[in-house]
């Protein structure tokens, strides 16, 4: 039962790290790790970026699947045989990218086989007979020494014993905060970020909108704090997830977040927002996007306008609109225009990125161009925008 193992691939598709199967010989691995490959070579014969998280494989041991996760240019996966949910395996890899992301920084091939030894300790502490055990990340730098500069110093000159992890690791009575921190600053940090999806009419009105959110911290905070946050409509939220240490039923009652929390950055809350009805200005999209695309033989003509709904106090930074313009573009010749900013083509993909770097509401912005298709009355098929 559980999760078989984790393996951990390059781009080129050679495993780095490969933790010790609990059932299987090593071809075991080697057959997902050959289904994995020859899956994102489908998808990239197809013009396709990502491949399916739960791919089959027929392995020695009989039927299983290869739960995957991308991660820039590495390939994490979970090979799994029993009855297993598999959110709880890609649940299970989304936490080990969080730890590794906290211990390495930039997660890469180099990073890795830089600390081999690290991650494989990482690997065995957090998986265990198949079943994840120790996730909480204050808990795990009590067993394992996150790298440093001066560790690197020492290992090289024969003395890598000097560091080593706490001696009696698990002793706060809290699992996910050590004890005894100390700042010289206390401060902590509240970033929300949201995803936004929904139908927008030809005039600009909001069909059907949901949002997706989550409350990002960071604590740099002495002692054992209680920290009390409150919301200003909680009633508002749906689908909550809390991290551990809040206290639900505290939530339950009076629909605010009372909990003690971990040293650094964890995510405090996921939660989700749905439009009661399609005519409710509760979620609003704070920005408009026309599109104006005339169909020629062998080309077509766009006029894209992006402007803001804020007053002209307020505004957008860091506005980022993909349009997928499909298959079969030969070529673009675009003129951004009204502080427009750039943009760049991706013929590979067939995706028009166009960024701007700040937007007022008092002006529209605009982009402006033409591109050729060997597809006749070939429709762009799909926006996508991300600000802050």
């Amino acid at each position: 039962m559980g999760i078989d193992g984790v393996i951990i691939i390059d781009n080129t598709g050679r495993p780095i790290v490969q933790t010790a199967f609990k059932s299987g010989t090593t071809a075991v691995a080697a057959q997902h790790v050959d289904a994995l490959n020859n899956a994102y070579e489908a998808a990239a014969n197809q013009n396709q970026s990502v491949v399916d998280p739960i791919i089959f494989v027929d392995s020695s041991l009989g039927p299983s699947v290869c739960c995957n996760v991308q991660h820039n240019s590495l390939r994490i996966a979970c090979p799994v045989h029993s009855e297993t949910d598999p959110l709880f395996v890609l649940a299970f890899l989304q936490t080990l990218l969080d730890v590794l992301q906290e211990y390495l920084g930039d997660i890469s091939a180099t990073s890795i086989r830089e600390n081999f030894d690290i991650v494989y300790q990482l690997l065995e502490e957090m998986l265990d007979s198949g079943y994840p055990s120790t996730t909480e990340l204050n808990t795990l730098r009590e067993i394992v020494t996150p790298p440093s500069l001066f560790k690197k110093i020492l290992a090289v000159a024969g003395s890598a014993g000097l560091t080593k992890a706490v001696s009696t690791p698990f002793s706060s009575p809290i699992p996910w905060r050590a004890t005894g921190l100390r700042y010289n600053n206390n401060e902590i940090f509240f970033d929300i970020v949201e995803e936004m999806q929904g139908t927008i009419s030809k005039e600009g009105k909001s069909l059907n909108v949901e949002v997706w959110g989550r409350i990002r911290t960071n604590t740099r905070l002495s002692g054992t704090p209680d920290i009390l946050l409150t919301l200003n409509q909680p009633q508002v939220l749906s689908d909550c997830s809390f991290h551990p240490c809040v206290r639900l039923p505290r939530w339950m009652k009076d629909k605010v977040i009372s909990f003690v929390p971990p040293d650094g950055r964890f995510i405090l809350m996921d939660y989700r927002l749905t439009s009661p009805t399609a005519s409710s200005t509760a979620f609003t999209v704070p920005f408009t996007l026309k599109a104006s695309v005339e169909l020629l033989e062998g080309s077509n003509n766009v006029d894209l306008t992006f402007q803001p709904r804020f007053g002209l106090s307020k505004g957008l930074e860091g506005v980022l609109i993909e349009w997928s313009l499909g298959q079969g573009v030969t070529s673009t010749s675009w003129i951004p225009s009204g502080g427009g900013g750039t943009y760049s083509f991706d013929a590979r993909s067939g995706i028009l990125q166009w960024q701007i770097p700040a937007a007022s509401g008092n002006t529209a912005c605009t982009l402006r161009g033409t591109y050729s298709t060997s597809y006749v009355n070939l429709v762009p098929i799909l926006f996508s925008l991300n600000l802050r």
